[in-house]
């Protein structure tokens, strides 16, 4: 009888452990690396990462289509192509009706992060990134060769923006609109 009893305490200790993992991830995703946080909150001190709890009913039905329950507002991408930690950021203010993200790019350079700000855009609701490669754009023909991986930001039903660092610049082009 006591070995049941052991059994059970430990199924159901099991069961809670992973319940309490289940509830914390959705917050967990969109979690920065420490030192990034308090870099971030310096030079942005009221925004945060867009969340899944911030797109509407079919922005988040085709983003977790395509992305799963990963962070809408966070990617870790190699934008420059040294392999140092860098991650894109869709950033929002943590209060307000009006939110205006902001995309940011964070690149550990040592101790230090070099953040910059590559554009605002109403409406965008996620952050991803993709492989090198050649992107055309839907105005004039215009193409970007990206030798590391891109970072693409969208407003789902509405713009998809590719930006690719050159060597010398980010540059920026509208793949649908």
């Amino acid at each position: 009888m006591r070995l049941k009893s052991a059994v059970v305490f430990f199924a159901g200790m099991c069961l809670f452990a992973a319940n309490q993992v289940l509830a914390a991830s959705p917050k967990d995703r969109c979690a920065l690396p420490p030192s990034l946080r308090d870099e971030i909150s310096k030079t942005y001190p009221r925004a945060r990462p867009v969340s899944l709890a911030d797109l509407d009913d079919y922005a988040r039905k085709q983003y977790r289509k395509d992305f799963g329950t990963r962070c809408p507002g966070l990617v870790r991408v190699n934008f420059y192509g040294d392999g140092k930690p860098t991650w894109a950021l869709l950033l929002v203010a943590k209060e307000g009706p009006k939110q205006k993200p902001e995309l940011v790019v964070a690149h550990q350079l040592g101790n230090a992060w070099d953040i910059r700000s590559l554009d605002t855009a109403d409406g965008a609701v996620a952050v991803w990134s993709e492989g090198p490669g050649k992107y055309e754009g839907t105005y004039e023909g215009k193409l970007i060769r990206a030798k590391n991986p891109a970072i693409l930001i969208a407003d789902y039903g509405s713009f998809t923006i590719l930006y690719a660092w050159t060597g010398k610049e980010v540059e920026k082009i509208w793949l649908s609109d």
